[in-house]
């Protein structure tokens, strides 16, 4: 990742986190910014990191238990591998939360955001889904 992407807020953000949720969050940045180099970094609703390339790509916020990636596809990217874990019926984002223990499901999670970055570089989520149901 380069630095002109990265936050230093973001850094700030993660540092203050327990060392679990660090290390969650930190994996979770670098399959962002490897999903595609150009994504930028910022924080929005005061506090909350959100990863940007044409519209939100994914946010994240850390629980008591857990960390939730939220990711802004309007519901519409395929989730073969089961990783959504909340939000199925949300019209905007869907999340994927990561309990201490448990592994970053890294693979389909980069895959996700990948489709993500490649709606949102389409016009994103909202008009895809207008596309759709016009019937192209």
């Amino acid at each position: 990742m380069t630095d002109h992407h990265r936050d230093p807020r973001v850094d700030a953000w993660i540092e203050a986190l327990p060392e679990w949720q660090q290390d969650i969050c930190r994996e979770v940045r670098g399959l962002v910014h490897a999903a595609d180099p150009d994504v930028q970094e910022t924080i929005k609703r005061t506090t909350q990191p959100y990863f940007v390339l044409e519209g939100n790509v994914c946010a994240l916020l850390a629980a008591k238990t857990h960390v939730n990636v939220f990711l802004y596809d309007g519901g519409i990217v395929p989730d073969p591998q089961g990783i959504i874990t909340g939000g199925h019926d949300n019209t905007t984002a869907r999340t994927v939360a990561v309990h201490e223990g448990e592994p970053v499901p890294a693979r389909p999670l980069q895959a996700m955001l990948e489709q993500v970055i490649a709606d949102n570089r389409a016009g994103g989520w909202r008009r895809i889904k207008a596309r759709r149901a016009a019937g192209g």
